[in-house]
């Protein structure tokens, strides 16, 4: 019995769909999930694959199903029959993929919505008169080293406050990111939302919208580390450690070239860029040590600049702060010289400089 070509499609249909399905979540191509966000990504990442991968198998296939079914046979000399053209077929083809594309940018909006990343009100411009853009515009001109000047001129910018600016001053508060940064010798640039440069932002989810975040730590990029202070205990460290469970918020920027802040596990990345401050929110959710990455070729070392990232349980956590607090403070001990019995300086220093073999006569010019 002949099966009609109507069945055939049916079957092969249900097949790749199947197929597809299944490799879309079998791929393994994504590390673990260590944060809520990554569930999202990965639910969007896996709806790609699902999809690719059906459109691959039935390209191929008919690529390939052709190439048999109508392969030259010996002796036949003939051209084959003059196609001109299916206007059903044609149409079919257009508006499969044009709903494929519109799919994932919705569903590829929603997920960057619920992550955080879009905040319509993050941005409000206030009404700028003519003057004030004249008067921008000349500035703008006036400003050694700007190449795109010319092109900014017609572009109003915001007249509210320096967002970057007052994000800075608050991070400066903190004595230990004062140390690390030089963001005084770094201009805060303006947001200008017209020519899309503005402060890269991933922040709260929707429904933490209006809550602060449980944890706030300051990232400062620079050739070729990245530098973590805690501004709640002072702590400067050269690897990030966070609790388990806990909102983090990620306030950084960039002290020479621009960074970039990558965790693949955590299915995150933000831009450090020098005079805007960034932020990132994420809710690590998995025990372990990940590779933090900086994902912007940012010099002859880039490659270098990698740390880890270790996220541990609260207890752990605490434990390693309260052992950050007291190795700092026994550094400052010790390079901190104490001169209990009110000596002079000549005679303080008297034992110390005759074992590093500097003369006294030298030690007299110097305090002089």
């Amino acid at each position: 019995m002949k099966i009609p070509s109507s069945i055939w499609t049916l079957l092969i249909g249900i097949g790749l769909t199947l197929v597809s399905l299944w490799y879309g979540q079998n791929h393994g191509l994504l590390p673990a999930a260590a944060s809520d966000e990554a569930v999202l990504v990965d639910g969007l990442f896996n709806a790609m694959m699902i999809v690719s991968t059906g459109i691959f198998l039935i390209v191929e296939g008919v690529l390939i199903y052709s190439a048999i079914k109508y392969r030259q046979r010996a002796g036949d000399n003939e051209d084959g029959p003059p196609v001109e053209g299916n206007v059903p077929l044609e149409i079919l083809w257009t508006a499969i993929p044009a709903v494929i594309v519109i799919g994932i940018s919705v569903y590829s909006f929603d997920v960057y919505n619920e992550i955080g990343g879009f905040n319509p009100h993050a941005v409000h411009e206030a009404p700028i008169t003519q003057d004030m853009s004249m008067k921008s515009g000349a500035a703008i001109a006036q400003r050694p080293g700007t190449a795109i000047a010319a092109t900014l001129n017609d572009t109003p910018p915001s007249t509210e406050s320096n967002l970057n600016q007052e994000k800075s001053d608050e991070a400066m508060q903190d004595p230990a990111t004062a140390a690390v940064r030089n963001a005084d010798q770094i201009p805060q640039l303006r947001n200008a939302p017209g020519v899309g440069s503005v402060a890269p932002s991933i922040g709260p989810t929707p429904e933490k919208a209006n809550q602060p975040p449980e944890l706030a730590i300051n990232v400062t990029g620079l050739q070729y580390a990245w530098l973590f202070t805690y501004p709640e205990t002072g702590v400067t460290t050269g690897e990030l450690h966070v609790p388990i469970g806990r909102e983090v918020q990620i306030n950084m920027t960039a002290n020479d070239v621009i960074h970039a802040f990558w965790v693949p596990e955590f299915r995150l990345k933000q831009d450090a860029i020098p005079g805007r401050q960034s932020e990132i929110r994420f809710t690590p959710n998995k025990v372990g040590d990940y590779a933090l990455i900086c994902a912007e070729l940012c010099g002859p070392y880039h490659g270098a600049m990698r740390t880890q990232v270790v996220v541990e349980t609260q207890e752990a956590f605490d434990k390693w702060m309260q052992e950050q607090l007291v190795a700092s403070k026994e550094t400052l001990n010790q390079a901190v010289a104490v001169n209990p019995a009110d000596l002079s300086p000549h005679e303080f220093l008297a034992p110390y400089t005759k074992d590093m073999g500097v003369q006294t006569e030298i030690l007299h010019q110097i305090h002089h």
